[in-house]
């Protein structure tokens, strides 16, 4: 998931990206730990995009109360 990806969301969309990525997250984290993951750098990645979703969240309240 790239920023020009995540700018183009509404704040509706943002919410729900976000939600499912954290649900997506913590499915990895239990299958990971019965069985190893095949790529569990997807762990990774998925927190980082958690990172990504919450900075622009963030950002527009900032903007909006500026």
């Amino acid at each position: 998931m790239k920023n020009s990806e995540i700018k183009a969301y509404s704040a509706e969309e943002l919410q729900e990206k976000l939600s499912a990525e954290r649900s997506s997250l913590h499915a990895m984290r239990f299958a990971h730990a019965i069985s190893p993951l095949e790529n569990p750098m997807k762990i990774r990645d998925t927190k980082r995009n958690i990172a990504r979703l919450n900075t622009e969240v963030r950002r527009r309240e900032i903007e909006a109360n500026s």
